[in-house]
């Protein structure tokens, strides 16, 4: 870049294998348990952790998949003596999963980056609907690890002795624990741990729902006779209005089974390279295996007249009525079972995966702490991760792992956001703001999208509202009123903050020539600065105000953090190198034009902190006579929410420095 000064080119970041130089024992632990960190050197490392195709099937269509486990039941059961309309409801529930799944295919096609329904409610409907649609889905998310394993315990303990029953709760703590360790290994690992269950459950299920439909083809004709007959004898009381209201009460009761739809597109950016088009292969495949599941199993149900035993799941007293009389047949029911269970643990997976990046959508328009946005050594949302995992045990001990009183809490948000995205769409269309040229098209896919949905909203927020349904909407209002409260005091404090800006346009300009060279035995001043703003230049002036004429040295340095926010561009770490250098460069300018030698020094990693410290040691055995200083937000009043809201980098890096023997200072910016 013409005028840039040349900065140093740092090492490549590499993870070590000598303990004692990462921390001892306590970071080999860590290394062992999480995995070593990143190399974020290598060119090839954004398609070495992204996902095909068939495995964003596997870690995003799981959950979709997996809820056949629950919503076909639920609406089944929500049938009541009505199980002869079993056979519509099968086709309206399969036509409702192509329905919503083509939906968010445009999405996909409209909001590329991800994000789902939080950047679409955002974009097209405003920042507060967004943050009320990032709300739900977060709340969401937590509900997707919960029920997943709330329902696999169920799966899982279906054909087990029932005297095990009491120690269900307990194994399901254990999974969600286990579980939040290996995402923080990461997004593909955990994948790839998980697929073989995945496609074992995929197995089982086809052949026994395509067996359970041929097993009765031969009494085809008689079920027809007896679902004749209980519709003639329904109609007297009921007539086509009841009938068709009990429908309707079934399906939107039923809505569990279409709850995952939307994590393929709020996991765009964990696909490989061309993400649109991996997103949207991933979504045809879990729409054809979730409408065939789902609608298989309700046939199934109506043709072997399945009826509700206690503990065990409509899907376990199925298989076992199928394979009864079958040599091996035990076998393969608990095997059938054991990966039902399996991908349930599988399902939750999307909570893991999408949960943590709608933080950091959140976080980058400051909804949420600024600290969700960051990415760990293995370039996971570390800090989200453990925020789901700790929501989902709190849900989980709460409602002890009731699979109906979760469903319902679960529903209520996923149709939330769902109707708030239709609704996005559905306008974004009728005024011709849509990439797509057919218009028509799009408000008839959108309008019909938004009428489903939204009448499963209402249906289930009436009907359950006193069975759990409370809750969910209770923890929604709160969460939309933290996320105002907290987006008000980042605008307050950059406001004030801005005010520092003032002083950028008074600075003297200084030419790319340092007025003389850098003398190493000299008393050196180190400032750790981020971006060219009025923060950091008061951090400069401030240490020159506070040691009149004493350092003779003016260094720099600065980390580029590859957070939520880099890593979505083409070529992030490049990208993130080149801003990061040129904003050292206008530092060492300023320095120029206040008569100071001047060098600037960057690196790139996750750690601000850990990544600063190791320049900084390395700069004190150049220039031995150096002191370090940084620049931390101080406030007239302080509470106790401040040091959630903004980090405390600068006393992270002193910390660390004293330790090492060296002199740091952190310096007040103050905010009024």
């Amino acid at each position: 870049m013409s005028g840039d000064l040349p900065l140093p080119k740092p090492d490549p970041i590499k993870p070590e294998d000598d303990a004692a130089e990462n921390g001892g024992l306590g970071q080999s632990l860590k290394h062992l348990v999480l995995g070593k960190p990143r190399d974020l050197a290598d060119k090839k490392l954004l398609h070495r952790i992204s996902l095909i195709a068939l495995l964003a099937w596997v870690g995003l269509g799981a959950d979709g998949l997996s809820s056949s486990a629950y919503g076909p039941e639920e609406a089944y059961r929500a049938l009541g003596e009505h199980h002869y309309l079993a056979l519509v409801l099968a086709v309206v529930v399969a036509a409702t999963v192509f329905l919503i799944s083509a939906a968010y295919s445009r999405i996909i096609e409209e909001f590329p980056q991800g994000g789902g329904g939080y950047l679409v409610a955002s974009a097209l409907l405003g920042p507060v609907p967004g943050a009320l649609s990032g709300s739900a889905l977060l709340v969401d998310y937590i509900l997707t690890i919960t029920i997943s394993i709330a329902a696999a315990g169920d799966a899982l303990f279906s054909f087990l002795p029932i005297e095990w029953l009491p120690l269900k709760l307990t194994a399901e703590v254990m999974l969600v624990a286990g579980l939040t360790i290996l995402n923080m290994r990461g997004v593909k690992e955990s994948v790839i741990a998980l697929a073989p269950v995945f496609f074992v459950f995929v197995l089982t299920h086809v052949v026994f729902i395509v067996g359970g439909v041929i097993a009765k083809s031969g009494e085809f004709h008689l079920t027809g006779q007896q679902i004749t007959q209980e519709v003639n004898a329904s109609m007297p009381t009921l007539g086509i209005g009841g009938l068709l209201m009990v429908l309707i009460y079934a399906y939107s009761l039923g809505g569990g089974t279409y709850t995952g739809i939307e994590a393929v597109s709020n996991g765009v950016p964990l696909m490989r390279e061309p993400r649109v088009r991996t997103a949207k292969h991933t979504m045809i495949y879990m729409a054809v295996s979730l409408a065939f599941t789902a609608g298989g199993l309700l046939c199934c149900y109506l043709l072997w007249r399945v009826e509700h035993r206690p503990g065990m799941t409509l899907n376990a007293a199925l298989v076992q009525d199928m394979v009864r009389n079958i040599p091996g047949g035990t076998a393969f029911w608990v095997v059938t079972m054991l990966s039902e269970g399996a991908l349930l643990v599988v399902a939750a997976q999307a909570g893991f995966l999408d949960g943590p990046r709608v933080l950091a959508n959140m976080a980058l328009d400051k909804w949420v702490p600024s600290r969700f946005a960051a990415l760990s050594e293995r370039l996971t949302g570390q800090n989200g991760i453990l925020l789901m995992g700790g929501a989902a045990l709190a849900a989980l001990i709460y409602t002890n792992g009731d699979v109906r009183h979760i469903v319902v809490m679960y529903s209520i948000n996923v149709f939330l956001t769902f109707s708030l995205s239709m609704l996005g769409m559905l306008i974004a269309a009728a005024r011709g703001r849509l990439k797509s040229s057919r218009k028509k098209s799009r408000i008839v896919l959108f309008g019909v999208a938004f009428a489903a949905c939204a009448t499963i909203l209402g249906i289930t927020i009436f009907e359950k509202f006193s069975h759990g349904g409370w809750v969910t909407l209770a923890v929604t209002g709160l969460c939309v009123c933290v996320c105002l409260l907290i987006r008000r005091h980042y605008r307050n404090v950059s406001t004030k903050v801005a005010v520092l800006q003032s002083t950028l346009d008074a600075l003297p300009q200084g030419k790319d020539e340092p007025p003389r060279p850098l003398d190493p035995k000299a008393p050196t001043a180190v400032v750790l600065v981020s971006a060219f703003n009025g923060p950091g230049v008061h951090t400069v002036l401030s240490v020159l105000k506070f040691f009149p004429n004493h350092f003779k040295n003016l260094l720099f340095v600065s980390v580029g953090i590859a957070d939520s926010a880099s890593m979505r561009e083409e070529n992030p770490i490049e990208k993130l190198r080149e801003r990061t250098q040129a904003g050292l460069t206008r530092y060492v300018r300023l320095a120029h034009g206040l008569g100071l030698p001047s060098r600037a020094h960057l690196a790139i990693g996750t750690d601000v902190a850990e990544e600063a410290a190791e320049l900084c040691l390395e700069l004190a055995k150049e220039f031995p006579h150096c002191t370090f200083f940084s620049g931390q937000l101080v406030f007239k009043r302080e509470y106790w929410f401040q040091s959630i809201l903004h980090n405390q980098t600068a006393f992270d890096l002193q910390r660390r420095l004293h330790l090492a023997g060296k002199p740091a200072m952190v310096l007040p910016v103050r905010v009024n």
